[in-house]
């Protein structure tokens, strides 16, 4: 029998066929053996007391199935619609509470599955939206600049500073499609980091090549104290590139002749790199929010950037089994510390 086909009248039914078929070619040999007519009636009221308790316990059992996957219909339908979550059962022994059970871990799975997509259209309108945002201004100034070329003559020295502001609008969108194909690259698992024991002094060596010209430029007085013997587990590539965020982010909110200091000691289980400058600060309230994708403090809206780099130093650290610290205070400074695990 398929199990597409099952039923349970049907069932009962062949089981009283069989039944009937047996008990009365038992009846029939016994009377062939007696020749007591006796034995006739008896065999046909027994069978008809059989088919009698076997009708009433198909329609009482067909009714209670029938029930039965009602509810559990109407059960499944709630829950594909996630407005209710399944009764447990009365007894745990029972085929029916072992199913309820079940029921209650798959609705339960569904629910998480359900937030887990809600969460994920939420981070996704949110980065579509702070994109726009930050496309939206370099695009406009283009646009403004190709305007003013198309629509009047213009003089050789405006016409310079005109192609400068393109190229600093075109240098901030190159910045900001690297920084997303960064971060998506970490955070969906195609890049992947290789943990290897490394030397902190050349990754931190690395990491300030980037940054000695534009401190110069600025006459930032930029120190560094860091054993060359000092290894960490750590993907050095990576690392110094996480580094050279925290480096850059203190060029900029320092100002001319200010201090940067690197300083990287050892501790019992980790590595810190501290860098410490001179800048403008950051307050308490906003020392947990700069880590944010695409978050920027009113007041510095006016330095280069995207507001990508602290969340993208952090998802490189912190997938390498470290952390990171923060201890700012407005008009004096921050210092900002990475610390990877020494094995």
């Amino acid at each position: 029998m398929s199990i597409r086909t099952f039923s349970v009248r049907r069932l009962f039914g062949w089981i009283c066929l069989g039944l009937l078929l047996s008990m009365t070619a038992i009846t029939l040999i016994l009377f062939s053996l007696t020749l007591e007519t006796a034995v006739l009636a008896a065999g046909g009221a027994l069978i008809l007391c059989v088919l009698a308790w076997f009708f009433v316990l198909t329609q009482v059992f067909g009714k209670r199935l029938s029930l039965f996957t009602s509810d559990l219909c109407k059960t499944l339908d709630h829950m594909m619609d996630g407005d209710e979550e399944p009764k447990p059962a009365d007894n745990d022994e029972t085929l029916i509470a072992r199913i309820s059970h079940r029921l209650t871990r798959l609705y339960k799975i569904m629910q998480e599955n359900r937030r887990r997509a809600e969460e994920e259209r939420q981070e996704l309108q949110a980065l579509v939206s702070d994109i726009s945002h930050q496309v939206k201004t370099p695009v406009s100034n283009l646009k403004m600049a190709a305007d003013t070329l198309l629509a009047r003559p213009v003089t050789e020295t405006e016409r310079i500073d005109i192609l400068k502001g393109v190229r600093s609008q075109t240098d901030k969108l190159d910045f900001l499609f690297q920084a997303l194909v960064k971060t998506s690259r970490l955070e969906t698992g195609v890049i992947r980091l290789e943990k290897a024991q490394g030397r902190i002094y050349d990754t931190v060596a690395q990491a300030m090549c980037g940054i000695v010209y534009a401190a110069e430029k600025k006459q930032i007085d930029v120190s560094v104290n860091c054993p060359e013997d000092l290894t960490a587990a750590h993907d050095s590539k990576w690392t110094a590139e996480a580094l050279f965020n925290l480096l850059d982010n203190a060029v900029k909110y320092t100002p001319s002749g200010g201090k940067i200091t690197v300083t990287v000691e050892g501790w019992e289980m980790y590595a810190e790199i501290k860098v410490t400058d001179t800048g403008k600060g950051i307050p308490e309230s906003s020392q947990a929010a700069i880590f944010r994708r695409f978050y920027r403090e009113e007041e510095v809206h006016e330095q280069p950037g995207v507001g990508i780099g602290l969340y993208l130093t952090r998802e490189i650290i912190t997938r390498q089994g470290g952390y990171m610290k923060v201890a700012s205070e407005p008009g004096k400074g921050s210092a900002f510390s990475i610390m990877l695990p020494l094995r």
